[in-house]
């Protein structure tokens, strides 16, 4: 059985992302998942000084494998003025310290939502082109804007936007 890691690019505990991640796997059949929720690895700012005394935190060592045990990922990225989320940014920064390849050569759904008409549009497209050289085989992107609009009662009620999340899971799992 397929092996995929969700990560929510979020420390929210009520993160729209996470949501929209529960959603998703739900999508998947024959897979077991993995949720990875980064509020489960505290990290230190990464900086050359904290690393050089302290050496690379256990909780980036257990992430690494977590991540090296999958097949494929999704990510849900929020978007905090136009980029990543800090607690997601400073987690792949320790973890490029032990694998510039964070994500392994391996199949990703990326996604992002957020409250607004872009839907974390701007994150998305930056994850996108970035991701790659971290190692990821970006199979998809999916952006859900006006996610109070769209998600009601665990349920995207858009139909063009529950039929494009639908079909871009299926690549993704065709990918695995």
């Amino acid at each position: 059985m397929k092996k995929v890691v969700t990560i929510a690019g979020s420390n929210s505990q009520k993160s729209l992302n996470k949501s929209l991640l529960g959603y998703t796997t739900n999508l998947l059949k024959e897979v077991k998942t993995i949720s990875i929720d980064l509020n489960d690895y505290i990290l230190p700012i990464y900086g050359e000084d904290f690393e050089a005394e302290n050496g690379i935190p256990t909780a980036v060592k257990r992430l690494d494998e977590i991540i090296d045990s999958a097949d494929g990922f999704i990510i849900s990225l929020a978007e905090h003025n136009g980029s990543y989320a800090a607690v997601f940014k400073n987690t792949i920064d320790w973890l490029s310290r032990l694998d510039m390849k964070i994500w392994k050569e391996k199949p990703m759904l990326l996604m992002a939502t957020s409250p607004g008409g872009r839907g974390g549009a701007t994150v998305l497209q930056s994850a996108s082109a970035y991701f790659p050289f971290l190692g990821a085989k970006v199979i998809a992107t999916y952006s859900m804007p006006s996610f109070y609009d769209n998600f009601i009662e665990g349920e995207i009620i858009e139909e063009h936007s529950r039929n494009e999340l639908e079909d871009k899971t299926a690549l993704f799992f065709a990918a695995l």
